[in-house]
């Protein structure tokens, strides 16, 4: 069961969110909808990074997100995108009716059970679950070091999808594909990416003052970052490519 008080810290953020967080490569949206599906869901869809990948792809788009403010975002970009409120663990969708459900960057806040079931109703017989998440690529040693200040806990500072190739159950075995890219980014950008990271935005004010003088001071003083206003941001997206048992 993921922690809720760090779940629960996205419900207010929004603007931010989508400013500052990365989307997601065409690749990635190619590898789970490969051919044009009818209704296609994006569930956790946040303000829609990975949703207006699915417009082109889908004759129809339904977002589900329980921040009402990401919503208002994603509504405000994708106006023909039906956007509802809702859960992982409680969909506001028909029985069987998506071709395909999408996750990106959100299934680890999910009950897993619960939340599998609900996506297994909603899908068609032997319909398409995708995975997706951004991650640190290894090559890049002052972001894994930022990363290590937002997640202590992972000691190599590595932050790889945690479903790995895991069963689900009522779905066969994923087919797993990673795609690597770079992203140009301004350095006070990627300060305030951190800032919407759930460990940031849970933070005490003390500590989050901490946290980011930690930040700045690996900036000052790696030498691919140091004294430059914008660098070059590698990252690594995986894609977890799930088909429902009929």
């Amino acid at each position: 069961m993921a922690d809720q008080a760090l779940a629960q810290s996205f419900l207010n953020v929004g603007e931010d969110y989508e400013r500052f967080r990365p989307g997601f490569p065409e690749a990635a949206a190619d590898a789970i909808v490969p051919v044009h599906a009818e209704a296609a869901l994006d569930l956790g869809a946040g303000t829609g990074k990975f949703t207006e990948l699915l417009v082109p792809r889908s004759s129809r788009v339904i977002a589900v997100e329980p921040s009402e403010q990401m919503l208002t975002v994603l509504r405000g970009k994708l106006p023909g995108v039906e956007a509802h409120i809702g859960t992982a663990e409680s969909i506001p969708a028909s029985d069987a009716s998506v071709d395909l459900v999408v996750v990106a960057q959100a299934f680890h806040w999910f009950d897993r059970e619960p939340a599998c079931a609900e996506i297994r109703r909603v899908l068609v017989p032997g319909g398409t679950l995708g995975l997706v998440w951004n991650h640190s690529d290894p090559s890049c040693a002052w972001d894994r070091a930022c990363t290590r200040v937002a997640h202590p806990q992972l000691e190599n500072g590595l932050t790889a999808s945690p479903e790995s190739t895991e069963r689900l159950k009522g779905f066969k075995s994923p087919r797993f594909l990673q795609f690597p890219w770079t992203e140009r980014i301004r350095r006070a950008d990627y300060v305030a990416r951190w800032l919407t990271v759930s460990s940031f935005l849970a933070a005490s004010d003390d500590q989050r003052s901490r946290m980011l003088d930690d930040l700045n001071r690996i900036l000052d003083t790696d030498p691919d970052t140091a004294g430059r206003d914008a660098f070059d941001l590698p990252q690594i997206t995986d894609v977890y490519v799930y088909r429902s048992l009929a």
